[in-house]
């Protein structure tokens, strides 16, 4: 902003915590839940046109290849924090990327350019919400497969934010706008916010933002919510789940309680030349649709090299070396949380300048707004129920000579893996993550 007397460019002073950015998400469950929460009513300020401009299939692609690869900078850089390696981590990539992708389009100069760089695009802010709202709004719901997001936006009530900012929002995300009082109550603001979040999660997610974190400073709040209930398209029949030994990264071992089958899934294992660690991953689809749960596992000993030199290109040719084979399937069940303030991961991957000297003036000129925070939680469940029966066998007869009956891999994961949802169609991830110790929550 040029200053008028002097001639000179001075950045006007900003207020504290005038934005504040969430991404609130709940992962495979295999148990109905009930929500708790309540939403506050709010003027309805702009809603989804009735056609929408056509999105180029091609950066629909690219964006979801993009999400993936900053999905994995994400894992990296919570891991890499002071105890990050040694705990159980879920994040949501997807849900990440569509709370950045609502903020883009009211960014400007440096502020911009650092988030798309984060997000490994070289669409304009626009083009790229737009390509990500796509994306999310592949939603299924059924019997077998419940997934759904929704976007929020929270804003203060007579707060001048710029009328095409939300209409973009409202066009790519399906967002509903809100108002709130943030200045006369933040806490009872804040209480709004994360009501609807929780029920937007089935009561998976509660009190996304903390007491204290919403408050009579702030202005805007953009809010993502996602849930997945999904079923197995082949069963783990709880008769052959029992405890058995699980090597955590300290070498320590504890019993666990470990699901079994043997069947027919798509199988790959390597060493060398991919990460230059042994490893083997296996993929279990979920039934009525394109998901799948990858599970990648690294040779004992090779958990922390292997995740630390893991980047999108080596992870997409673990996924294609896949192919359909009888496995030996030993996998723990596990079920934890995962809740971050994601601020300093972000300044890791270059973002700063929507912290420290941000221009957000597509979203509103005075006053001038700043990231207070970027807040995600997280929650995984993993076990037998719900899945659909399955059964892979082979048996010989005649006298012809006939090839041998194939070997099954043998995959007993008995030491610290990472897991990763995704939508196999396009490959984009809706959940990654590590285990290191299936019995912490």
């Amino acid at each position: 902003m040029t200053n008028s007397s002097s001639g000179t460019r001075r950045r006007p002073p900003r207020r504290p915590a005038a934005l504040l950015l969430a991404a609130a998400l709940a992962a495979p469950l295999v148990s109905g839940c009930g929500s708790t929460g309540t939403t506050a009513t709010g003027e309805q300020r702009a809603s989804a046109p009735a056609t929408r401009p056509a999105v180029d299939q091609a950066s629909v692609a690219a964006t979801a290849k993009a999400t993936d690869a900053f999905g994995l900078d994400l894992l990296h850089a919570l891991t890499a924090s002071p105890g990050g390696a040694g705990r159980n981590t879920v994040v949501s990539p997807v849900g990440l990327a569509t709370v950045l992708g609502m903020l883009m389009p009211g960014a400007r100069g440096a502020t911009a350019q650092e988030l798309a760089k984060a997000l490994h695009t070289e669409l304009d802010p626009k083009q790229y919400a737009l390509a990500v709202g796509a994306l999310d709004r592949r939603t299924k719901n059924g019997d077998q497969l419940t997934l759904h997001q929704a976007d929020e936006v929270w804003t203060q009530q007579g707060f001048p934010v710029n009328p095409d900012y939300l209409a973009t929002l409202a066009t790519a995300f399906d967002a509903g706008v809100h108002t709130t009082d943030f200045k006369k109550d933040p806490e009872g603001s804040r209480k709004a916010v994360d009501s609807a979040v929780e029920k937007a999660t089935e009561g998976r997610v509660k009190d996304l933002f903390a007491p204290g974190a919403i408050n009579a400073d702030t202005r805007v709040v953009l809010t993502d919510a996602l849930y997945l209930k999904a079923k197995w398209a082949a069963e783990f029949k709880p008769g052959q789940t029992a405890d058995r030994p699980f090597r955590k990264l300290d070498g320590t071992a504890s019993n666990v309680s470990t699901m079994s089958q043997t069947g027919e899934f798509r199988y790959a294992e390597g060493s060398g030349g991919i990460v230059g660690e042994p490893w083997q991953a296996v993929e279990l689809p979920y039934a009525g649709g394109n998901l799948a749960m990858d599970l990648i596992v690294p040779a004992q000993g090779g958990f922390a090299a292997f995740t630390k030199g893991l980047d999108q290109p080596q992870l997409d040719r673990i996924l294609g070396a896949l192919s359909a084979q009888p496995v030996d399937l030993q996998l723990p069940r596990f079920h934890f949380d995962t809740s971050n303030e994601l601020t300093p991961a972000l300044r890791s991957l270059g973002v700063h300048s929507a912290f420290d000297a941000a221009d957000l003036t597509g979203i509103a000129e005075q006053p001038p707004l700043a990231v207070s925070t970027v807040v995600q939680k997280a929650t995984v469940q993993v076990n037998e129920e719900g899945t659909v029966a399955a059964a892979g066998s082979g048996a010989v007869a005649g006298v012809a000579a006939v090839p041998a009956p194939r070997q099954a891999a043998e995959l007993h994961i008995d030491r610290p893996f990472l897991f990763l949802v995704r939508d196999t169609s396009n490959g984009r991830p809706l959940f990654l993550g590590q285990v290191t110790d299936p019995q912490a929550k």
